[in-house]
């Protein structure tokens, strides 16, 4: 395994922060939700004049019942604070669940999405087919004391990106837009003007100079790597960060060679790499990632 050399940069965090996945379930004769009661109470709540989403339990799980069905054609929204799942009886795939950030830092992803199916069964549906996941957000989190470098030192195969500043000074850069985008951003300028995660700071020992380098990944690239599934997520999600922060995107440092791919890499990337590096094709648990030992920080 290749070692990274001393740099001033530290890896505080490194896991998901957001997950997407369709679940084939069907319920058996006579079980499954109160579909009409739901579908009632949504009615009702949309016609009022309240905006607010209604306190219902499901299942033994406290949600918030939205009172309009979802931009993907599902008709019920349930929410809380672990999960967005939306819902049609006779929607296929019949569950769309979103996994939030908190939720998967304290728990990890894949013991969420056991959580979710034991829920799921437990109301008597069943599965007749796999999961399938539509976006993984993979992210890692750097102690960055001094900001050395900009928007052209990234070297990226995206053909559109952004760059965010405050008083002039850069707090993030985006590169592409769909399937594959990055991020690189100052995180707790994020948190204390957007997100206010500021749960972040105990995970990561401090609450300021950390910055983000994270992948949002949709369905193409999954498929690529033959990420269909958690247990393809498991296997094989080493293989896609190798590409990511290899052949995708790269961050460098400036020289006078005209042509960019050639400067060499940025300490940061190169610890980056290093960390990536660690990924086999066939993961095992236990491999580094936030997802099965969660709040432990990596030192």
């Amino acid at each position: 395994m290749r070692s990274a050399p001393e740099t001033p940069f530290k890896l505080l965090l490194a896991g998901h922060d957001t997950i997407e996945a369709c679940y084939y379930l069907r319920a058996s004769f006579g079980r499954g939700f109160e579909v009409d009661r739901l579908t009632a109470q949504k009615e009702t709540l949309r016609q009022s004049k309240v905006k607010d989403p209604l306190p219902v339990a499901v299942g033994g799980m406290n949600f918030l019942l939205l009172r309009y069905g979802s931009s993907k054609g599902f008709p019920l929204v349930l929410s809380n604070a672990d999960f967005t799942i939306e819902f049609g009886e006779f929607n296929d795939p019949s569950f769309y669940v979103t996994y939030r950030s908190e939720a998967l830092w304290r728990e990890g992803a894949f013991a969420l999405h056991e959580r979710f199916l034991n829920w799921a069964l437990a109301q008597g549906f069943y599965e007749y087919r796999p999961e399938s996941l539509s976006r993984v957000d993979w992210t890692f989190d750097y102690h960055v004391p001094v900001l050395d470098f900009d928007e052209d030192n990234f070297v990226t195969l995206a053909d559109k990106d952004s760059t965010y500043r405050k008083n002039r000074t850069a707090q993030g850069f985006n590169f592409g837009v769909g399937d594959v985008r990055l991020r690189c951003y100052d995180k707790v300028a994020e948190i204390l003007e957007e997100s206010l995660k500021v749960w972040f700071f105990e995970l990561w020992g401090r609450d300021s100079e950390v910055w983000r380098i994270e992948w949002q990944c949709r369905k193409e690239l999954l498929r690529r790597f033959g990420i269909r599934t958690y247990a393809n997520l498991r296997d094989l999600q080493g293989d896609a960060l190798r590409y990511l922060a290899t052949d995708h995107d790269t961050l460098r440092v400036k020289t006078e060679d005209s042509n960019r791919s050639r400067w060499p890499l940025h300490p940061l990337w190169i610890d980056l790499q290093a960390q990536i590096s660690q990924f086999d094709a066939q993961i095992a648990a236990g491999n580094g990632f936030m997802t099965e030992f969660p709040y432990e920080r990596l030192l």
